[in-house]
């Protein structure tokens, strides 16, 4: 295992081998925003597709992610919200105009419903729940999923193409098991939802590095700290038009460096937004897949538990190099610069190469000396943390699943052993080493032991899924964050920050507010991406996972 963070250590050290996973399903890449909406999960599946054919998905350990249930999601969102998400399609949207403008979705929002909206919230969050879990439970030390890192919603509002946070509710997931969870965005827009989620508590510190300015969000000033017992526990590093490589990574390091010794995290999340790449239809900066891909090498060279995650990113092609190459560097695998052929291989025309090139016509209007004030502005609003925060002892609480609602075809009931072999039709990969007994006589080659049939995992509450060890855990406050309240009130005043109670404890709230945030409109694209072949199904990996 990882351990936690050593004391003592202020610079990055060096691991053995890294136990990574990736969690992918095939039915992300098939939904579809609308026409002329930036935001296209096509992009999952050339993403999917590009690192396959780089042969990276053979040194990871793949799995095919649960749909997040109801309960799971109401852990941050609110109850009436997460029930309209459930409710609303398209052919009844008009039935719910009130609602609509309350939450913020509809044609005239940059949340569109769209067919299968709540199916696709399902199983992009549940991917980051699963991956936060493999991580409590020592499983990995890295967990991959492109397919989060909506930073935007908030708790009873959907926001800049995002509707559930996955975000927030992977760290409350890592909350249960770590003291200190760090959160990094470098994403081109403000991680705005997840700070205002974590504003007011000391043991989750948000930063986030981003344009600022006339830009969506429109919030994450410097100033912006914190609240409460969380002031200073949140970082924004506001940045102009035409970032380069060399002055990201100038601002990036040293703020990362002093944010690990200062703070001590026990695990890290890394959302991986591509709009922050040159040539993004929606992003201004001019970083390279290199540049971006340090950021994720050295937030690895800590060797600490670390969640990465996707986020925004609006030129496809772009994304799907971008997101396949920092697999590569997870997995200190060097790849070809020459794109081998896939099934969407001829997107990546007319060179078909996998790095970009920074833009020789793009201004950099970043100044050595507003990045150093910014810096050592930053730098000092670190020093008014006297030391990590400390936290008592508590009992952990378990992986939270729920019970089944009905005895039919559940879409949140998860799949039992059997059911989770079974080829999907776009399944291609065929070899005597395929993990995912795709072929009859890789079934028939099981062992009598393999055959045998394991307890489904329980839903009770009393047991975590993935073995929980029933150690000690720290938690913040005078009374454990998981026993009756539901929630922790780490800022002290009142606003409390939502945390996942504990399901033995019948009297638990889930209900937590956040602070509320105000929301410019979202910038309009000027150009149309290809549009999602969403007559075929892309080829995937359905790889059953271990118990």
């Amino acid at each position: 295992g990882l351990g936690r963070w050593p004391p003592t250590m202020t610079e990055p050290i060096k691991t053995q081998k890294t136990r990574v996973c990736y969690f992918y399903d095939s039915l992300m890449g098939t939904y579809y925003y609308g026409p002329e909406h930036p935001m296209k999960p096509h992009r999952l599946r050339m993403t999917h597709s590009l690192l396959s054919s780089y042969g990276l998905y053979k040194k990871m350990q793949v799995y095919k992610p649960h749909p997040a249930h109801y309960q799971e999601i109401t852990q941050f969102h609110a109850d009436d919200y997460t029930d309209f998400l459930r409710r609303v399609n398209p052919d009844n949207e008009k039935e719910f105009l009130t609602q609509l403008g309350k939450f913020n979705l509809g044609m005239y929002t940059d949340c569109p419903i769209f067919p299968g909206l709540y199916n696709f919230c399902q199983l992009y969050t549940g991917a980051s729940i699963d991956g936060a879990c493999k991580l409590n439970n020592g499983q990995v030390d890295i967990a991959i999923n492109w397919s989060g890192g909506l930073h935007h919603a908030k708790k009873s509002e959907a926001s800049g193409f995002c509707y559930i946070n996955d975000i927030v509710l992977a760290i409350l997931e890592l909350l249960k098991y770590h003291a200190r969870v760090l959160y990094i965005d470098i994403d081109i827009h403000h991680g705005d939802g997840v700070e205002e989620a974590f504003y007011t508590t000391d043991r989750v510190m948000t930063v986030s590095f981003h344009k600022y300015g006339d830009f969506f969000p429109g919030s994450g000033a410097v100033a912006d700290v914190g609240d409460q017992k969380g002031k200073y526990y949140s970082v924004n590093f506001p940045l102009e038009d035409g970032i380069d490589d060399k002055n990201f990574l100038a601002v990036f390091k040293p703020v990362i460096s002093k944010i690990m010794e200062v703070f001590q995290p026990g695990a890290i999340v890394l959302q991986c937004g591509a709009d922050s790449l040159t040539g993004d239809r929606l992003g201004c900066f001019n970083v390279t897949l290199r540049g971006h891909g340090e950021c994720v090498r050295y937030m690895k060279s800590y060797g600490l538990p670390l969640l990465v995650l996707g986020g925004g990113g609006y030129n496809i092609r772009n994304v799907s190099r971008c997101w396949t190459y920092e697999t590569s560097v997870i997995l200190d695998t060097d790849v070809s610069d020459y794109i081998p052929y896939n099934e969407f291989f001829h997107y990546y025309g007319p060179d078909f190469k996998l790095h970009l090139q920074e833009r020789s016509d793009m201004e950099n209007r970043n100044t050595r000396d507003q990045l150093e004030k910014c810096k050592q502005k930053v730098f000092e609003n670190l020093s008014y943390l006297e030391h990590a925060p400390s936290v008592q002892m508590q009992r952990v609480p378990p992986d939270y699943f729920a019970e089944s609602d009905s005895d039919g075809g559940d879409p949140d009931v998860r799949l039992v052993k059997d059911e989770k072999r079974r080829e999907h039709e776009a399944e291609f990969y065929e070899s005597n080493k395929d993990q995912d007994q795709d072929s009859s006589s890789a079934a028939t080659a099981l062992s009598e032991d393999e055959k045998q049939e394991k307890q489904p995992p329980p839903t009770n509450g009393k047991q975590s899924w993935s073995d929980s060890k029933g150690s000690e855990s720290p938690q913040s406050g005078s009374q454990s964050p998981f026993s009756a309240g539901g929630g922790s009130s780490f800022g002290g005043s009142g606003v409390v920050v939502p945390m996942v109670p504990t399901p033995a404890t019948p009297e638990s709230d889930s209900n937590a507010s956040s602070l509320s945030a105000s929301r410019p409109q979202a910038p309009q694209a000027n150009e149309q991406e290809d549009p999602p072949a969403t007559s075929k199904e892309e080829s995937s990996m359905d790889i059953e996972k271990t118990q």
